[in-house]
């Protein structure tokens, strides 16, 4: 198994790249709006999963681990297969299908090209006790999960976003860009919030 691929970037794509490793031309299918800083000519590194079928050979490749990791659990999921795993990684990053995955926000995750709502609850369904949320214990701003205490003034924000018509994931994220969310009161923090949603 081709663990990544370290070589010369020769040539670019919407959905992958080209890489020269002594004397062989790698094509690898990748996330679209991949950039590499330097460009083209430059030595890149990019971490890599082969597909094998009987009729197909592929080459999967991501900037970071952490992208590879959540490749390999999208396709671990019955009924998604390679390009509808890169399709969810083209339309959200790892840290926003965290989010959606956690928030149950199927809503966002059916964004995906080729997935559709019945894809993505199923996905959200088999990816919450597999994806790795640590990140966001310490900070949490979920709020979406029994009773809102009065006092916390995140999650009433972001239910208020929610029922301004923004999906849950989008609150999230919105008040997770607000700097020390949880000192401000919910009327200043809602306020704050959409600021980052302009």
């Amino acid at each position: 198994m081709i663990s990544y691929i370290k070589g010369i970037l020769v040539s670019m794509t919407p959905g992958g790249a080209v890489v020269e490793n002594h004397g062989i031309g790698y094509d690898i299918m990748m996330p679209a709006g991949q950039e590499f800083p330097g460009g083209i000519g430059q030595e890149v590194k990019i971490y890599t999963h082969m597909h094998v079928r009987e009729d197909d050979l592929s080459l999967f490749g991501f900037r970071t681990k952490d992208e590879l990791e959540a490749f390999e659990l999208l396709i671990g999921v019955s009924g998604i297969g390679p390009k509808v795993g890169l399709s969810v990684l083209s339309t959200l990053s790892v840290y926003e299908l965290k989010i959606a995955v956690m928030s149950d926000d199927s809503k966002t995750i059916a964004k995906t090209p080729g997935l559709g709502p019945k894809g993505a609850k199923k996905l959200i369904l088999e990816l919450r006790d597999k994806l790795d949320f640590e990140e966001f214990q310490q900070d949490d701003p979920a709020g979406f999960e029994g009773e809102v205490p009065a006092e916390d003034s995140v999650a009433i924000t972001a239910q208020g976003l929610v029922s301004l018509g923004y999906s849950r994931s989008e609150a999230m994220m919105a008040i997770k860009k607000v700097e020390n969310a949880a000192e401000y009161g919910p009327e200043q923090l809602l306020k704050k919030a959409l600021t980052k949603l302009i």
